[in-house]
């Protein structure tokens, strides 16, 4: 079962109270306050695993608490702080708190943490309020509350490519053949119920990761269908690949199937509406009608979306779009890349003055 948003609850431990305490040793006439200071409460601290893939285990386990700190004791004795609370979270999460929508956290790299719920502060004991007119103080401080939210838990999948299309515009077909992931491939609408990610490795050692998401249909901003709810998951990539049946099979023209897709993605996000686009006409070893193909160049032309044919049963345009895909990948990954500082201004040594000889008297 894939989860991709969650909401949980995180309570940080409380600190421990402070002591009230006298010494009363047998050769300490005047021993004074020892009363001890209290622990600090354990965080709740969420970590970036490689290990999981959804957010399925916090379905189960929607709370998570932190041990509280231990109270001070007598002899002037700290109490033992919290034990900390680590909860892993996919790589791709995004922790949102609930009652602001602020953005915590991003987690985008294995081993990423962050406090989500700091502990209580632990309270003093009478120790720290003797002074030399008040030696027997009898104040002491309570531990501080750890903090307590209700966090949004979002994924994102972390790929470089992503896949888009209607139902059976031969997505699912494409993934499995250019990489290992083994999707469920049928002849009917909806086969893909979950996004797949499959990593592309080239021949030259590079290598790129690929998201292919269930199929979008028109309407799918309102509702409609399953892609829309899965359209974070290409938020994150570089390049987008727009699938499009040319076959007669589909029963539908390829440019009306372009222009839904379109505008079902600007519907869901400018942002993703602008990313690079590749426009790839699928199914050609059953196309027949000729038409239908030109009909979508010049649609593809019109938005100057460069357009890949390709059958990916038999294999053909497959590398000539996987090298234009690594090509563009490095092209985009080179625009991101920060200007070089500017190098620092070369200093000429300047000549030295020369003193003139005075004459000897």
């Amino acid at each position: 079962m894939f989860v991709d948003e969650v909401i949980i609850k995180v309570k940080a431990g409380d600190g421990g109270n402070g002591c009230m305490a006298f010494r009363r040793e047998k050769y300490v006439p005047k021993g004074g306050p020892s009363g001890g200071d209290g622990g600090r409460g354990g965080d709740v601290v969420l970590v970036a695993s490689e290990h999981h893939n959804t957010l399925l285990h916090f379905r189960f386990n929607p709370e998570h608490t932190a041990e509280r700190g231990r109270h001070g004791e007598g002899s002037n004795r700290t109490g033992r702080n919290g034990r900390d609370v680590e909860a892993p979270v996919p790589v791709g999460t995004i922790a949102w708190d609930w009652e602001t929508g602020e953005i915590l956290h991003d987690f985008t790299f294995p081993g990423d943490r962050y406090t989500i719920a700091n502990g209580g502060r632990g309270g003093r004991g009478n120790q720290h309020f003797a002074t030399s007119t008040h030696q027997a103080p009898t104040r002491h401080e309570p531990g501080s509350p750890g903090q307590e939210k209700r966090i949004r838990l979002e994924l994102k999948l972390l790929a470089d490519v992503g896949l888009v299309g209607f139902p059976n515009a031969g997505k699912s077909t494409l993934i499995s053949r250019i990489s290992a992931a083994k999707p469920k491939i049928a002849d009917y609408p909806f086969t893909t119920l979950e996004p797949n990610l499959g990593v592309v490795q080239l021949d030259d050692l590079r290598s790129f990761v690929v998201a292919d998401i269930p199929g979008i249909i028109e309407g799918a901003h309102e509702g409609h269908g399953l892609g829309i709810q899965f359209l974070r998951h290409v938020e994150r990539t570089k390049l987008l690949l727009h699938l499009v049946d040319v076959s007669e099979m589909s029963g539908r023209e390829p440019k009306t199937d372009f222009d839904i897709i379109l505008n079902e993605l600007a519907s869901f996000s400018e942002e993703l509406s602008g990313k690079p686009m590749f426009v790839v006409a699928t199914k050609l070893d059953v196309a027949q009608d000729v038409n239908r193909l030109r009909a979508l160049e010049r649609r593809a032309k019109k938005h100057g979306m460069p357009l890949f044919k390709m059958s990916a049963v038999t294999g053909k345009g497959l590398k000539e779009l996987l090298r234009a895909v690594d090509a563009k990948l490095i092209e985009i990954r080179a625009a991101e890349q920060p200007p070089p500082p500017p190098a620092p201004p070369m200093v000429r040594p300047h000549d030295r003055e020369t003193e003139e000889p005075q004459p000897e008297e």
